[in-house]
């Protein structure tokens, strides 16, 4: 059985957000479906729950390369310990303990906090775009760049504890409960109350900046 391949594009990139899906239900049918050398399982698995992986190496603040590098490592222990998972239908929350793990090995050899070269994710679309595109873009698409930009400005002026849990929450398919914490290691009845903390005082860093 082969491991999970990275997708294309760098981590932050669009196929993270539109990531396969996957039934939570179905998830360990579709383990022990693999244990028995259904590759189309295995597939599933991987486009399925690709998109936790990532949102956990996101929330690490990791580099490119070392977060492609966790994702492979991440997907290659999980084919290694495939037939030897207790409890299969948990399978989302072995990854996300296993990436979590995975990426805090990175940051202490590092020995570093936060990477240097850390994305720009909501700038991608105004990077993207060609002078010719620039030029035809309306006032209204000016105005909204502005306030994503505003957004992730005060985002980012959080700190390192909520922008980690915001980061993994907004993954797409979104991860239960059970996964953030695995991924983060908060309390899983801690992570309802602590969301809603994060996002009021994001909020009252966009009012006092006049963004909403």
């Amino acid at each position: 059985m082969r491991s999970g391949a990275g997708p294309v594009t760098a981590y932050d990139d669009l196929p993270y957000t539109r990531g396969g899906t996957v039934d939570r239900s179905e998830v360990g049918a579709l383990v022990q479906s693999a244990v028995d050398g259904d590759t189309a399982a295995w597939k599933a698995i991987v486009e399925g729950l690709s998109p936790l992986v990532w949102s956990v190496v996101r929330a690490h603040r990791l580099s490119d390369a070392d977060g492609h590098e966790v994702y492979q490592t991440v997907w290659f222990r999980f084919a290694q310990h495939l037939g030897r998972i207790r409890e299969p239908d948990k399978a989302g929350s072995w990854l996300a303990s296993t990436a979590r793990n995975e990426c805090l090995k990175v940051i202490k050899s590092l020995r570093r906090l936060t990477p240097t070269d850390d994305p720009q994710l909501l700038d991608r679309v105004s990077e993207d775009r060609t002078p010719e595109q620039s030029v035809l873009d309306s006032e209204e698409a000016a105005a909204q760049s502005e306030r994503v930009r505003h957004l992730w400005q005060e985002f980012e002026a959080l700190g390192e504890r909520c922008r980690q849990l915001l980061r993994v929450l907004i993954s797409s398919p979104p991860p239960s409960y059970q996964e953030v914490s695995a991924a983060l290691g908060i309390a899983v009845g801690s992570i309802g109350p602590m969301r809603q903390r994060c996002l009021r005082r994001l909020r009252a860093r966009l009012d006092a900046r006049g963004a909403l």
